[in-house]
């Protein structure tokens, strides 16, 4: 199976943004997006692809802020990940058979195919979320947020808060919580390598922003639902079995919307990561 990294050097809202690909298996192009998480980097995709490497050429970046590397400072906001796959699609120009993007990632990928119509021949979004951890625990809390990340990105302060919540401790509780379904599956080597991930130069930034629904895609559900709008690319989602209660149920409302195909997968908000062999299947039965 080829396996290779791509460096690329990408300019995103003004600035440099250095952003590696990794590209693993031959065949048609497939474009895995990873979640965006304090814990999100490329590597989480790599079961995934090399699930799909024998019937697919799988390219996986790091989002700008995210990634198991020093990422270099640059705005966090919706506006600047739209432009950062932009980019992206414009040095990888495709086309891509396939399209598959985790969590918040979806929203995304989804404005990206009907801003470039006919780049994807089929979407697949994997537990599709569109509102961050603290508007969903919190909902009508907007000036708390804001509040809350400038803290976490002030000088030294921030640095200090940060520390204290992504501990390993912390980490573990959470990927218990709700992102791996199977406690046992969240082992100490796990937990060491999500740590490595946070305490990445810069890291506080795109968990900040992230956390307190800064890089929501959209404000609404209604506006959710309204990215999937007529001639888009085929839709397929996979919903998690044990998918937390609250962001369950915005994927059982974008299924009951009929703008997509749905499909029960096992796992919980990182089954991509957790059962890649059971998420690909699904996939290529939907395809």
């Amino acid at each position: 199976m080829r396996q290779e990294t791509r460096h690329l050097d990408l300019t995103v809202s003004g600035r440099p943004c250095p952003t590696p690909v990794d590209v693993l298996g031959d065949g048609p192009a497939a474009l895995l997006l990873p979640a965006l998480s304090t814990i999100s980097a490329r590597a989480e995709m790599h079961g995934l692809a090399e699930a799909l490497a024998g019937d697919h050429s799988c390219l996986v970046p790091d989002w700008p802020g995210f990634g198991a590397r020093p990422r270099p400072r640059m705005p966090l906001n919706p506006d600047t990940l739209h432009a950062f796959l932009d980019a992206l699609v414009t040095a990888l120009p495709g086309p891509y058979a396939l399209g598959i993007g985790a969590g918040h990632a979806a929203g995304y990928l989804v404005a990206a195919a009907a801003r470039h119509p006919g780049l994807f021949g089929r979407l697949a979004l994997v537990a599709p979320t569109w509102r961050g951890p603290l508007p969903t625990a919190m909902p009508g809390r907007e000036p708390l947020f804001g509040r809350i990340r400038r803290a976490v990105e002030a000088p030294l302060l921030g640095d200090a808060l940060y520390r204290l919540n992504i501990s390993p401790p912390i980490i573990a509780r959470m990927m218990r919580a709700h992102v791996y379904a199977d406690p046992e599956r969240v082992t100490p080597a796990l937990v060491r390598a999500k740590h490595a991930v946070t305490r990445q130069r810069n890291g506080r930034f795109g968990t900040a922003a992230f956390v307190t629904g800064g890089l929501d895609p959209v404000g609404t559900r209604e506006d959710f639902l309204a990215l999937f709008r007529d001639g888009l690319s085929p839709v397929q989602m996979l919903r998690p079995e044990r998918a937390p209660r609250r962001s369950g149920a915005e994927m059982d409302a974008l299924a009951a919307s009929d703008r997509v195909r749905a499909v029960q997968v096992p796992g919980a908000l990182s089954a991509h990561e957790e059962h890649p062999e059971a998420v690909a299947a699904a996939i290529r039965a939907l395809g």
